[in-house]
């Protein structure tokens, strides 16, 4: 059986919601009364659907959470993890603008984990291509088709093109690989 990463870092924009939080949506967030989060022109808010499902199947495989996120709305970035119950799952947050480096470093030094121990999920190549250089596992997701094309929040596949080792199937958390057409990887959930 494949050996589980000692630390799983989750990018926020484009990779837990389908929106970049400084620019898509307008902070103050709030709950209504129905429990819809929205935003301050009402807007309603969301997760991507698998979101709770892999956070929580990671927990309970006891592998530490941790958000790296370079968002300018930080105040906004983190009152949407309470708003949204994720608060829970992620032992460290480094929500700031910056290099992905940075947030890295900082998180490797707090956990004392090798980064060639870590996994990371995030939506950005450049961000994935910098982490990478320190030994980072990573997995690139890919919900969006292209940049000017509004990502589908309910949707039920996201692809991750290769990283090395860890592969995610969200409902099984399977530590192999599956190829698909293309030369990517998929994830179905």
């Amino acid at each position: 059986m494949a050996r589980l990463p000692k630390l799983a870092v989750f990018d926020l924009d484009y990779t837990l919601w389908p929106f970049w939080v400084d620019t898509h949506v307008d902070p103050p967030f709030h709950k209504s009364s129905d429990g819809t989060v929205r935003d301050r022109r009402g807007q309603s808010i969301q997760l991507y659907p698998e979101v709770p499902e892999v956070l929580e199947r990671l927990r309970g495989l006891g592998v530490p959470i941790a958000a790296a996120s370079r968002t300018g709305e930080v105040e906004g970035a983190n009152q949407l993890l309470e708003l949204f119950d994720l608060v829970r799952y992620f032992v460290h947050r480094e929500i700031y603008p910056g290099s992905k480096v940075t947030h890295f470093e900082r998180l490797q030094r707090k956990t004392g984990v090798p980064f060639s121990q870590m996994i990371f999920f995030d939506d950005e190549k450049r961000n994935i291509v910098d982490v990478s250089k320190l030994g980072t596992k990573w997995c690139y997701l890919h919900s969006c088709p292209a940049w000017n094309e509004p990502s589908n929040p309910n949707s039920r596949i996201r692809c991750i093109h290769k990283g090395p080792s860890w592969t995610l199937r969200s409902s099984h958390l399977r530590h192999r690989t599956e190829r698909k057409s293309g030369g990517h990887f998929q994830v179905h959930l």
